[in-house]
């Protein structure tokens, strides 16, 4: 059903054991509630169907994504869905089905992470150590943390859902919280995970490490400038992390999980990344329905500006450019939510808004030296910040971050000629207002 109020718990899919991968499983079938977490093996199978609902097409698969790129200025939409064409007209209106459909898949995710934090703590086995037993549970209030983050700077206040959702009507009349209080209950959950989880490096489960990323990027977002620059720093003194050159290094010639890695998600030939379709062209059995802009391809393009990136986009045989970042058969590339290019540029930013200006050209020129152009002269707060978002918005073009980017940093009218600043947030889908009247719509919907 269309509410995350109806996603229940029995929801969470019970996968087969593997040796060599956690998250290496195929999904088998689904068990009832009162069979999902009560031992070990148990506990772990709940695990991965938290994961594997932040994998699914919806959430970090492609729908959430793809309204982080479609609503910038770098795609266009080749296809003939109006409701796809919103996005880059940058008018979404409430029934817009890739809005209901990413909100769905995120409140899943909560709820498949609120089961694990629920039952995870009160499970009796000697094979689930304590160690262990943290592990699974700060995982899960990591995932939870990442999904309210997501929500809070796509919509803004959300609903706080903080328990298991085990009947339809048991969340209905639960009012949205302000979005100040959404990304209070973020740091909460990050605080917890952190105290929870190993300090080990592992690029495609959450660590103290991977809680450090998000911190770090939520901090940017809060405008909070030195605990931003302090958590991005942990990152960048960790010698499990650097930039690899050339820019292609990390995607190209189907490598994974490499140092430029903080966390990416994992996808094998059991569950595969729908993303990889909307980008190829037909002749490599995709449709290429978003495709690079000419704008974007002649940046890319330019040795001056681009350097390496240029490999990011390719001609099809009918000499159109599409975007080769998900290009393998079967479609496993990793979806990438955290790489070491973006703690650089997010302590730059945070550097230059604390009038560290020599400090912060220095994190943005390694990224520029990493894509083989030559290195920033600014100067000024000022231009440094406006150098940084020019170098994300390529360092990432193809990754959901530069609508997010231009928002959080309100040059949204300069940048995308946006007058109505209603339209900063996504509507809530009109069929989750329909269902609970205690939801109300953001202004200007």
């Amino acid at each position: 059903m269309r509410s995350f109020k109806y996603i229940l718990s029995v929801g969470l899919l019970a996968l087969s054991a593997s040796c060599s991968n956690f998250l290496d499983v195929k999904p088998l079938e689904s068990i009832s509630d009162a069979q999902t977490i009560f031992d070990k093996s148990s506990a772990e199978t709940a695990l991965r169907g938290v994961y594997s609902a932040l994998s699914n097409g919806g959430y970090y698969g492609t729908t959430f994504q793809s309204i982080g790129y479609l609503s910038g200025d770098n795609i266009q939409w080749t296809g003939s869905q109006s409701q796809v064409q919103e996005f880059i007209n940058k008018k979404i209106n409430p029934e817009n089905s890739t809005i209901s459909g990413a909100w769905t898949a995120i409140y899943r995710t909560i709820n498949r992470a609120n089961n694990v934090i629920d039952k995870v703590p009160i499970v009796k086995d000697p094979l689930l150590t304590e160690a262990l037993k943290n592990q699974i549970v700060g995982e899960a209030y990591f995932i939870r943390a990442l999904s309210y983050f997501d929500l809070a700077r796509t919509w803004g206040g959300v609903p706080l859902i903080t328990k298991p959702t085990a009947n339809p009507t048991e969340n209905s009349g639960v009012k949205r919280s302000t979005q100040a209080e959404t990304y209070a209950l973020v740091l909460k959950d990050l605080e917890t995970a952190e105290s929870l989880l190993p300090s080990t490096t592992d690029r495609y489960r959450a660590t103290r490490k991977t809680v450090w990323a998000l911190r770090s990027r939520l901090h940017l977002y809060l405008k909070e400038w030195a605990k931003a620059d302090e958590y991005a720093s942990k990152l960048i003194s960790d010698t499990n992390y650097k930039l690899l050159k050339p820019y292609s290094s990390f995607f190209a010639n189907d490598a994974r999980g490499t140092q430029e890695s903080v966390f990416e998600i994992f996808y094998s030939a059991n569950e595969q990344n729908s993303h990889r379709g909307q980008w190829q062209p037909q002749t490599n059995g995709g449709t290429r329905q978003w495709a690079p802009n000419d704008a974007l391809v002649a940046l890319l393009n330019d040795p001056k500006v681009g350097g390496g990136r240029s490999a990011l986009v390719a001609k099809d045989n009918q000499n159109r450019w599409y975007g080769n970042l998900y290009y393998r058969t079967p479609a496993t590339d990793p979806s990438y939510v955290f790489r070491i290019a973006e703690l650089y540029l997010i302590r730059a930013e945070a550097r230059a808004n604390l009038d560290k200006i020599t400090d912060g050209l220095a994190d943005l020129n390694a990224i520029r030296d990493r894509a083989s152009i030559d290195l920033s002269t600014a100067s000024t707060k000022e231009e440094l910040l406006l150098d940084i978002e020019n170098e994300r918005r390529l360092e990432f073009a193809l990754e959901p971050h530069r609508w997010f980017d231009i928002v959080r940093t309100g040059r949204a009218t300069p940048v995308f000629n946006i007058t109505d600043q209603n339209r900063l947030l996504l509507p809530i889908p009109v069929g989750e207002i329909q269902i609970d009247k205690a939801l109300t719509q953001n202004p200007g919907y």
